[in-house]
């Protein structure tokens, strides 16, 4: 049940090769109280990332000490490499009122459904096996050893959509976008989340 006049956060999850950050990224372009979740990573910058946009690039032993300080509401390691999603940064912006926009795979989301009750949650899918395959080829950057962990790795988070809110087939950035804009708005318009405004047309307190 949605909570009358906060601010809500929407949880898009996706195997890896979907797209799901190029779709988030362009609905953030459109409302500028929208924040998003920057996650931290002990991997390296690949090619056009910047440190602070894409993620926080830190060292593993920063990583691990954040984790003791209990300064993630989730983390993970995921090829060897660890990523978190900052408590203090999340906490701080919904005090102050602004939506947020969480980029994060279903143990991530599980996550956050357990301590921020109320989310709206998405999950993007490819068009089709084949696509992802390809998409995953087209990065050029792993083994075939890896591209099949990976593959794999994809598939059993893809049996993890039955419990999401949503779902979006990326066939089109686009057309995605604007699916995930409409999730979006339809959530700001529940009548529960509008109370407060509701009330002088009712003559309630």
């Amino acid at each position: 049940m949605p909570k009358k006049n906060e601010p809500i956060y929407v949880a898009v999850s996706a195997p890896s090769g979907a797209g799901k950050t190029s779709i988030c990224k362009e609905v953030l372009k459109m409302f500028p109280r929208l924040r998003y979740s920057v996650s931290y990573t002990t991997r390296p910058p690949r090619p056009g990332e910047v440190n602070g946009r894409d993620y926080v690039f830190v060292d593993e032993k920063t990583f691990r000490r954040m984790i003791e300080k209990e300064a993630f509401i989730e983390w993970a390691e995921n090829y060897g490499h660890l990523y978190g999603t900052p408590r203090k940064e999340v906490d701080n912006y919904l005090r102050r009122g602004y939506d947020f926009m969480f980029d994060v795979d279903p143990r991530g989301a599980k996550a956050l459904r357990e301590r921020y009750p109320g989310g709206i949650f998405v999950f993007v899918l490819p068009p089709s096996l084949e696509v992802l395959k390809r998409r995953l080829r087209g990065r050029g950057s792993e083994s075939p050893e890896a591209l099949k962990r990976r593959f794999e790795k994809a598939t059993a988070e893809i049996k993890e959509v039955f419990w999401y809110d949503y779902v979006i087939f990326n066939r089109d950035i686009e057309e995605s976008a604007d699916r995930l804009r409409a999730v979006y708005l339809a959530e700001k318009s529940r009548r529960e989340r509008l109370v407060k405004e509701i009330a002088p047309f009712i003559g309630a307190d």
